[in-house]
């Protein structure tokens, strides 16, 4: 047995004798320096990726999240049924047609001021569009062969009430017979063209969205006017506003067409007088239901200008000393869709015009252009192909 030291005893002398010594130098083992290395990677993961689950704890995150998930809405037979339909016929391909062609629906009281000049827009073009007239007072009057044999059964209509939508499907269903009719254009006897009908055909042909004019009037003429009755078919975060001249394609044509439940519901609950408001249907119908249903199909815009910069319940009419080549140059350069919310501080809501990924002037038509404007009109449509450049 070796030892480290060795006692000796002697005269009173204590002597320490060193002996030689066999120790091994210190080392700490690997294990431990690859597993101190790991967990230093690991919190070094942790600061510079932080998880993104919020922490399960309550109390811990966000205030919404303490309480239960909302059940979701067990909906009635009928909005089951229109939404299954609905879906099925956004989903459903087009129509193959070898001669697309647009429908131009006019809603008008009696004849047509315009027909002339819209005879002169379309001549030329034949096979490529169709006409529908619904006048809904007195028997029209044509003065153009190509409005002649172009009536549909009419009703009367009232300004501002739900017979107004009815004279729009009353339009589509009439229209939807043909099935070259790609594209369909709800115009007034007030509207004129802005451009030549090659611009127009390729403007709406070339898109696979719809033209309706759709957006949030925080205001009283616009979510003011909505009723709680009309929940839960219609709920308040969805109602929308907008003017109804409207430009759609066929699958959205056939789904206005055949929907009634969300007909019925503003039928019932919007309209001049209920509940002291004054509701009109043709102002929120077709901007609600499209947003409510293919809200990323519709251009949010009205393809026919008008001006409300008089701040009247009606927009400016334009009278024959107003009708210029400046006037409908301006009209047409317009790429800016603009609305006037109806609050307090009269907010200005503007959207850049675009589709297919770029930017366009927004206006194909005007209205409201008085009969007496047609004469200067007439002189300047000539120079209609000036202003599609």
């Amino acid at each position: 047995m070796k030892i480290a030291q060795a006692w000796l005893l002697g005269t009173g002398d204590l002597k320490i004798m060193p002996v030689a010594r066999h120790r091994n130098l210190s080392k700490r083992p690997l294990w431990i320096i690859a597993l101190v290395a790991l967990v230093c990677v690991a919190l070094t993961g942790a600061y510079v990726y932080p998880p993104q689950h919020r922490p399960p704890c309550f109390g811990c995150g966000p205030r919404e999240d303490w309480y239960p998930p909302v059940p979701a809405r067990i909906y009635t037979d009928d909005e089951l049924a229109a939404r299954v339909v609905i879906r099925d016929i956004l989903s459903m391909p087009s129509i193959p047609s070898k001669n697309p062609k647009i429908a131009f629906m006019f809603l008008s009281p009696g004849s047509l001021p315009f027909e002339k000049l819209w005879e002169k827009f379309f001549l030329g073009h034949e096979g490529r569009f169709s006409i529908y007239v619904h006048a809904s007072r007195e028997k029209p009057v044509h003065v153009s062969p190509l409005f002649i044999g172009r009536d549909i059964r009419s009703d009367k209509v009232a300004w501002g009430k739900i017979s107004m939508v009815d004279a729009e499907k009353r339009l589509l269903a009439n229209a939807l017979q043909d099935t070259d009719n790609q594209h369909f254009v709800l115009l007034s006897e007030s509207c004129i063209p802005l451009h030549n009908f090659d611009y127009v055909y390729s403007y709406l042909m070339e898109t696979n969205i719809s033209f309706i004019d759709c957006f949030n009037d925080p205001g009283p003429h616009g979510v003011g006017r909505y009723s709680e009755h009309m929940s839960p078919v219609i709920e308040k975060k969805d109602w929308r506003k907008g003017a109804q001249w409207f430009s759609v394609k066929r699958k959205h044509a056939v789904l206005i067409l055949a929907d009634s439940l969300y007909y019925t519901n503003l039928k019932l609950y919007c309209r001049p007088g209920f509940e002291g408001r004054y509701c009109y249907s043709d102002e929120h119908y077709l901007p609600t239901l499209l947003h409510i249903f293919d809200p990323t199909g519709i251009a949010n815009w009205s393809v026919t200008h008008v001006d409300w910069s008089e701040g009247k319940w009606h927009p400016k009419s334009y009278k024959a000393q107003d009708v210029t080549f400046e006037l409908l140059k301006n009209i047409t350069s317009i790429d800016m869709s603009v609305h006037i919310a109806s609050n307090k501080r009269k907010e200005e809501l503007k959207r850049p015009c675009i589709w297919n990924g770029s930017k366009r002037p927004c206006f194909l038509f005007a209205r409201k252009f008085l009969p007496e404007t047609l004469d200067s009109l007439m002189n300047l449509f000539s120079n209609f192909t000036a202003l599609s450049e």
